[in-house]
């Protein structure tokens, strides 16, 4: 006797949620072992701040729970995971990363199940997990796939435990790009359009048929965070894309993009001549300066900002300036500290902060345009359609510009004298391993290695990442110090960042008095950092001393370089 079709079971009842991750492209950079991975940090407030955004969590005990793996777990009963892709054969790991107490990336608890790329939503009960007694805090998902670059879309759900309620899930509407709305949003991102005569030089260079050299320089942004895929859908690309079309005459428009993530201005005027500059094998025609959300890092507080706007101004083929400032989704960002350098050298300023943030609150019927959720990949970076907003506010600068009556056509723009916050690293040169043009003589004593394991970028229109500061100076073991002689005004210290355990911290000594202590651990992660040594009025010989600190000496420290003033 044949048995008949059998009957689904019935429904599990369905729990409160909310979107974690929403509709979001990723894109698998490649990765060394030939695999593609798309990270989406969780860590530093990006979890919680995901929960506001793209929840719709107002909750504020319930956003405090967020912030601990305890708390996770009495708030979160199951994740759900979807993951749509081209093939939708295809399979991707999908891991969620809780971060040690005592070892951040190897002690706490790792939620790995391989998803079926075909849209279909995957539920993961955590009570099912093994879980680690030293979890701290949500630290990362991650997506990995076998075929690097591979483009796919994820949402990631949070079920609520008993008790607890969620939002009605808010649907966003599509944005009208064409709208009057959407033109008025990216007209408010002009700032100031400065003195307009070299930009204007610019174009009319472009539509002649001259080759010109678009420059980037920033952080995470300008490196493309957020945008996927993420070198030719970040801001820089797109806007750069979009000159070339409209002014350009076939293949004279160059790109030059380099973002570094997690980096301030302190470190950009130090590696511009690498970076930008290419050592005197680029001369750009027009850069862009990116670093209203990174600089809250810089110690100078704005000096190294101006240094660096003042040594591109005091390049020889005199370049134009664009002041891009860029924000965070909690409404912030440093325009109003370092506006006034844009004023003093009469530089055209866009800001993003002013073009989309009060919209954000506002209802369609009084002129919303998009949502934050829209607007943001994460708390920090914008996505595809941030990107795209960026680009068209710098489009609309270029128009206008180009449609205006240049103010000294003809002239070079002479550079002030004088300065608003300060310029003691305009003349700043890296100093590494490879380029020792200051003459210092050095004995690396036991920091005599190599560094490979580096924080890296994608450059220009690069899919591949670039190692940032090979050349440098690796402390594996021993007691000898860095010991390096050196005329110098003013020297900072350039080094690696980590979150792992076998890294210590250094003294650095200069002519026998102790200057500053190094702590590699003190960000926590993977990336490059710039410390001031000292700065002084006059320039004299110096001996430098860099040794671990006591009991560190089993530790690794890795010098990536210095940025030194004659």
């Amino acid at each position: 006797m044949s048995k008949g079709v059998a009957a689904p079971t019935d429904p599990v009842a369905k729990r409160p949620f909310f979107y974690l991750i929403r509709e979001k492209e990723i894109f698998a950079s490649p990765q060394p072992d030939g695999k593609g991975i798309q990270f989406l940090y969780q860590d530093n407030g990006r979890l919680t701040d995901s929960a506001r955004i793209t929840g719709n969590i107002s909750d504020q005990s319930m956003l405090n729970l967020l912030e601990t793996t305890e708390g996770f777990r009495k708030l979160v009963h199951s994740i759900g995971v979807t993951v749509s892709a081209k093939e939708s054969s295809q399979k991707a790991d999908f891991v969620f990363q809780m971060y040690g107490k005592t070892d951040i990336y190897h002690s706490g608890t790792s939620i790995c199940h391989t998803v079926c790329c075909d849209g279909m939503e995957n539920r993961y009960v955590l009570e099912e997990e093994n879980w680690s007694e030293d979890d701290n805090v949500p630290g990362q998902i991650r997506f990995v796939f076998d075929e690097p670059e591979t483009v796919a879309t994820v949402n990631v759900k949070l079920y609520l435990n008993d008790g607890f309620e969620a939002p009605e899930v808010i649907e966003d509407f599509d944005i009208d790009y064409t709208s009057k709305a959407y033109r008025d949003m990216i007209a408010r991102s002009v700032m100031s359009m400065g003195n307009t005569a070299k930009i204007k030089s610019v174009i009319d260079r472009a539509k002649n048929g001259e080759q010109v050299t678009l420059a980037y320089i920033g952080g995470s942004i300008t490196q493309g965070a957020g945008a996927v895929p993420i070198h030719t859908n970040c801001y820089a690309y797109r806007s750069y894309k979009a000159f070339a079309d409209q002014y350009g005459t076939g293949d004279n428009v160059r790109f030059v993009k380099a973002g570094v993530g997690g980096t301030a201005s302190e470190l950009g005027v130090v590696r511009f001549e690498r970076d930008i500059l290419n050592y005197g094998k680029c001369n750009p025609d027009l850069v862009v300066v990116e670093y209203a959300v990174n600089d809250e890092g810089d110690e100078t507080k704005g000096v190294c900002y101006e240094s660096l706007v003042r040594k591109i101004l005091k390049l020889p083929n005199h370049p134009a300036v664009i002041l891009l400032f860029l924000v965070f989704s909690y409404d912030w960002n440093l325009q109003d500290r370092l506006s006034p350098v844009g004023c003093h050298y009469h530089l055209p300023m866009i800001s993003i902060k002013d073009a989309v943030t009060e919209q954000f609150s506002w209802s369609r019927e009084e002129g919303r345009v998009l949502s934050k959720n829209q607007f943001f990949y994460d708390i920090y970076h914008p996505s595809n359609v941030g990107h795209r907003i960026i680009a068209d506010c710098m489009s609309n600068l270029f128009r206008e510009i180009d449609q205006s009556d240049a103010d000294d056509a003809g002239t070079v723009l002479r550079l002030p004298e004088t300065y608003v916050i300060g310029a003691d690293f305009e003349d700043v040169h890296l100093l590494d391993r490879k380029d020792n043009t200051a003459g210092a003589v050095i004995d690396c004593g036991d920091f005599c290695n190599i560094d490979y394991n580096l924080q890296s970028v994608e450059r220009n229109e690069d899919t591949t990442q670039t190692p940032q500061f090979p050349h440098n100076w690796f402390h594996k073991d021993g007691s000898r110090p860095f010991v390096m002689k050196i005329q110098c005004r003013a020297l900072l210290i350039l080094f690696k960042d980590s979150a792992d355990c076998d890294v210590g911290r250094v003294c650095v000594y200069v002519d026998n008095r102790m200057a500053l202590v190094v702590d590699p651990r003190e960000v926590g992660w993977t990336h490059c950092n710039a410390k001031i040594v000292f700065n002084d009025k006059e320039s004299r010989m110096h001996t430098i001393v860099i040794e671990m600190e006591r009991g560190c000496e089993d530790k690794q420290f890795t010098i990536l370089g210095f940025g030194y003033v004659s």
